[in-house]
């Protein structure tokens, strides 16, 4: 059965999901971030994505981006996954895969989930109890959303200027979300979306966007359980 086509409109906010293959790591030191880091951004603005958030794991990555080209997404992570992959395996004398297929992906409704996915993503180590705060992890863009640290990788969405007039008032506002617990079930349902591909969103939007591509874009419901008699 033929793959679908990616969902890539421009313009959409993207939860990108990739994973080491197994669960292996894909990440051993923080030289290998840095290096992950610089190729995703030299992808990033050759293919036109512009990058809000990002988390490195262990053995996974997310991110949260917006495309300003066509298929720009899947190009930038096959450009960032052809040159890391061969600088992990030279230098770790190793051959073959690193990662686990094709990246997940969904699209995020900016109005009501886009804040929902910068929290998911940069509490995933908080989730994975390696630190207690966010800011405590180096390999995020909390730093950059929540304390001003600059950095090329991050293209703030329009959403987050939004925050505020100026930059530390942004900071602060973007800060004070994090003050809030993220419901167990807003975290499953960005999970799941991601993982199946579909929209992460109201009714009108993934109406709206089914409506755009022509197809399917949100999760069938389960139909009434039929009562057999014994």
């Amino acid at each position: 059965m033929a793959r679908l086509t990616r969902l890539c409109p421009l313009g959409i906010p993207q939860h990108v999901v990739q994973r080491g293959n197994n669960g292996q790591p894909c990440f051993a030191s923080d030289e290998d971030m840095a290096v992950y880091a610089h190729w995703l951004g030299e992808a990033a603005t050759r293919y036109g994505v512009d990058i809000h958030a990002w988390v490195f794991m262990t053995n996974h990555i997310h991110l949260l981006v917006t495309p300003r080209k066509d298929f720009a997404v899947s190009k930038m992570m096959q450009f960032v996954g052809r040159h890391y992959v061969k600088y992990f395996n030279h230098t770790y004398q190793r051959t073959g895969t690193l990662w686990e297929g094709r990246f997940k992906s969904c699209l995020v409704q900016e109005d009501e989930y886009l804040f929902y996915c910068y929290r998911y993503i940069e509490l995933n180590p908080v989730r994975a109890n390696m630190v207690s705060h966010p800011s405590m992890y180096v390999w995020s863009s909390y730093r950059s959303n929540g304390m001003g640290v600059k950095s090329q990788l991050r293209t703030p969405h329009p959403h987050y200027i939004a925050l505020g007039k100026t930059d530390e008032e942004r900071a602060s506002r973007y800060r004070s979300l994090f003050d809030a617990h993220l419901d167990g079930g807003i975290v499953k349902e960005i999970s799941k979306t991601t993982q199946q591909g579909l929209v992460l969103g109201n009714d009108v939007f993934q109406d709206a966007v089914e409506h755009l591509v022509g197809r399917r874009v949100k999760a069938v419901k389960p139909g009434p359980k039929i009562k057999i008699d014994k």
